[in-house]
């Protein structure tokens, strides 16, 4: 009998942390996929180095699609999952989403030339409206046409037998919208038509990006949804409360695994992502 016990506690250790909490995502964005070409193997490193089981990685049309399916074969191997990264604020302007059909079509002929091992798993859309003046002038138009991007991407990511997810800043559950779509809570409808969202939960503590992040995460729980909590280590102009870059890599660590403490029996929560690999990468220990 204590032998059984044994062999059962190791089967189910891999899935447990030191501390008895689940392991959950730890993903972070690649924003230059051309360090793919210069340092892949140091990039591969880092990331296992890091637990990272999730990475976004930018699309660049300019790099050759081998260079992607030998990087995701790679990570694939080291259980690390691969998703399409893409967006950009300009396509909620006219004519816009013509940039998103040719990233689904980029998309729809990589997946069919790859291997299982080299294909992406999902999509994941970093869209900011608010970054154009349109958002500013004309608010409505801006959360409409990105209402139909989503919708659009939505239907895409079927066809492709992909998961869609999205990143949101933490104050879209403040906003409040009356659209061709109907009326409600930006962040809610976001949580609706995706299958995941990252919230972009700029603090440096955890108290803070906990209360930020509550009402989300406990709406999600309501839908069935899956939200991430995301954390900055580039250098903010925004102010010192917004990224762990002055702070350093340790403190980041303790205030994260507070966040998971706190949200880790919330089926909703499914682990943190931090922004992004390569500043990351230069933040001091």
């Amino acid at each position: 009998m204590m032998i059984i016990c044994i062999l059962f506690l190791s089967l189910n250790s891999t899935n447990i942390k030191a501390d008895g909490i689940t392991e959950d995502q730890r993903s972070t964005w690649i924003w230059n996929p051309w360090i793919l070409i210069d340092n892949e193997i140091s990039t591969l490193q880092f990331l296992e180095n890091k637990r990272i089981n999730k990475v976004y990685l930018q699309i660049d049309y300019e790099i050759s699609r081998s260079v992607y399916q030998n990087f995701i074969e790679k990570a694939t191997a080291k259980n690390i999952q691969i998703y399409a990264l893409a967006g950009e604020s300009y396509w909620i302007t006219e004519n816009g989403i013509e940039y998103q059909n040719q990233l689904m079509n980029w998309l729809e002929l990589y997946q069919r030339e790859a291997t299982e091992a080299q294909r992406f798993l999902g999509i994941h859309l970093d869209i900011e409206p608010y970054e154009t003046h349109i958002w500013t002038t004309k608010q409505t138009t801006a959360i409409q046409t990105y209402q139909q991007l989503v919708i659009h991407a939505k239907k895409k990511a079927r066809s492709l037998k992909l998961p869609l997810e999205l990143d949101i800043p933490f104050w879209y559950d403040e906003i409040l919208y009356e659209t061709k779509y109907g009326k409600g809570n930006l962040s809610e409808w976001l949580i609706n038509y995706s299958d995941g969202v990252t919230i972009m939960a700029y603090r440096d503590n955890s108290q803070d990006i906990i209360q930020i992040v509550k009402n989300e995460i406990e709406y999600a729980k309501r839908m069935d949804k899956k939200v991430v909590v995301g954390v900055e280590t580039l250098k903010s102009t925004e102010g010192d409360l917004v990224s762990f870059s002055e702070e350093g890599e340790a403190y980041m660590d303790q205030q994260l695994n507070k966040v998971q403490k706190h949200f880790s029996k919330i089926k909703s929560f499914k682990g943190t992502a931090i922004h992004h690999l390569e500043s990351w990468m230069e933040m001091r220990p």
